[in-house]
């Protein structure tokens, strides 16, 4: 059965396409090559030293050379992974042959135009340094950690940014992953030969990455992953696929776990509630199918069974599959349902917890929901019920304590109803009182006021997106400083409230 089919939705199910690049990232294989370098300014010594580094045979054509390029000729002729040859004269046509790559540094634009298109004749991919309009490709900020190398380009609109953005991630990758690096090379025939392609291969690799972001490998690793390897494929000729659940959070995607994004990346098929935003989604990896499974109040849904019964059959079949829901799957997303069901099958359930959204809504709005001034304890309360209404069991005189701070999730149509039972069961009207949609969305927005107007603050902001409601006094904060701070944003009827 696929669920997609039981949905009417615009939301895509299939891997985005690519967004447009400004330019195409290619690594390019020099070794042995003869490459030319045209100039003998310090500019030009780098893309030499940065070619021959490749294994190039770096052909240099400059009368004079710098102090730089000179001793970088001369300390290494023959160095480790190319070699400089010195030609003290201006390049000519029969320079270009047989020649992979071509870079210039030239003096003026009449001298960069007769290389370039000298270059072009010959069919070699040219540069000329600091002249963006004679150059077919451009060099990226490197980050070197070889077989491992990161490049960095702003399409030459700021280089700065491009160096500061390589700064970061060289602290990020830590030295011995070049050790690992060439380790998984040295290996990757052998573990391919014992483990097929799908989702056993890859959970090996993965299990090796984690090990390659920690110290170094010792003299026994690759043995242990050679046999960790065989062990994998041994199980992998029997063995089901296994469910994740995965909490997604508020919409944010910045907000989800480095846990939840790994998940994502090694996933075969997704399914996705509808409140999952498309940023969250763009995570994922590229040849997982994606399913949307609905799950959102007031909307037509997929019934649970129906979704139970898709992770069943996918796992079975060996599928890695992803259960992608809104906040934390385990607070009021029917996650024991699906755990039970899946348990009883046999099947491996792992769970990665996700930002709730009454979490992400305190941090929107500066306040602590446990402030010791106001709140000793604070409650996750469901607003509607299976049957879109209140639930019918809820100790309406607990959840007026005062001294507590309550969350009500879905509750945007039963807003009047929760105002009145919390009123009947004693709590102050002017109890502070703060309304959320879309949290953490670029569409988001919040009302700030008191219990008395909340009905009224939810038909101003309406119910086409999830809201939460919250009551207490650990909001009082975050309606003072709304009131100083957005005096001229829409009034509700009183004159404490206020809507963003």
């Amino acid at each position: 059965m696929d669920v997609l089919q039981l949905l009417p939705s615009d939301r895509t199910t299939t891997p985005a396409r690519m967004a447009p690049l400004a330019k195409l990232p290619v690594f390019w294989a020099l070794d042995g090559k003869r490459a030319v370098v045209a100039g003998g300014s310090d500019a030009a010594a780098w893309k030499a030293e940065l070619l021959a580094a490749c294994g190039a045979e770096v052909h240099v054509y400059a009368e004079d050379l710098s102090e730089t390029f000179g001793n970088l000729i001369r300390q290494g002729s023959e160095s480790e992974n190319g070699r400089f040859v010195h030609h003290p004269h201006e390049w000519n046509a029969a320079t270009f042959e047989k020649t992979a790559i071509a870079i210039a540094d030239c003096a003026d634009e009449e001298a960069a135009a007769d290389f370039f298109d000298a270059a072009c004749k010959a069919g070699v991919p040219v540069n000329v340094i600091d002249k963006p309009r004679y150059c077919q490709f451009q060099f990226g900020s490197i980050v070197n950690r070889s077989p491992v190398v990161v490049a960095i380009s702003t399409d030459g609109a700021a280089p700065i940014l491009a160096q500061a953005i390589r700064r970061r991630i060289e602290t990020l990758l830590p030295p011995s992953l070049k050790s690992w690096a060439a380790l998984a090379h040295s290996i990757r025939d052998r573990v391919n030969e014992k483990i097929s392609p799908g989702a056993p291969r890859r959970a090996f690799w993965e299990n090796f990455v984690d090990r390659a972001f920690g110290a170094s490998p010792e003299t026994d690793t690759e043995s242990d992953l050679i046999s960790d390897a065989g062990r994998i494929g041994e199980n992998a000729k029997s063995s089901i696929g296994r469910v994740t659940l995965v909490g997604a959070g508020p919409g944010d995607a910045e907000l989800l776990t480095l846990k939840a994004v790994r998940a994502l990346q090694a996933a075969d098929v997704i399914l996705f509630d509808d409140l999952v935003s498309d940023e969250v989604l763009e995570l994922a990896r590229r040849e997982a199918k994606r399913m949307l499974v609905g799950k959102r109040g007031g909307r037509t849904s997929c019934k649970q069974e129906d979704i139970n019964a898709t992770m069943v059959a996918l796992a079975k079949a060996g599928k890695r599959v992803v259960r992608l829901k809104s906040g934390d799957p385990m607070i009021f997303g029917r996650a024991g349902e699906e755990i039970a069901c899946l348990e009883q099958e046999g099947i491996p359930v792992d769970i990665v917890p996700g930002i709730t959204s009454a979490s992400a809504m305190a941090a929107r709005l500066g306040v602590s929901l446990t402030h010791r001034d106001h709140a000793q304890a604070v409650r996750f309360v469901t607003g509607h019920s299976r049957l879109g209404d209140l639930p019918t069991d809820l100790d309406w005189q607990n959840l007026a304590e005062p001294r507590t701070t309550t969350i009500f999730y879905m509750g945007g149509r039963t807003a009047g109803q929760i105002r009145a039972r919390l009123l009947a069961a004693g709590m102050k009207s002017e109890t502070p009182a703060v309304i959320m949609s879309a949290v953490t969305r670029n569409n988001e927005k919040r009302w700030i006021g008191t219990l008395h107007d909340l009905a009224e603050a939810v038909e101003e902001i309406g119910v086409d997106n999830p809201i939460l409601i919250g009551v207490g006094r650990a909001f009082s904060q975050a309606r003072s400083s709304t009131q100083t701070a957005d005096e001229a944003k829409l009034e509700y009827g009183h004159p404490q409230a206020r809507a963003i």
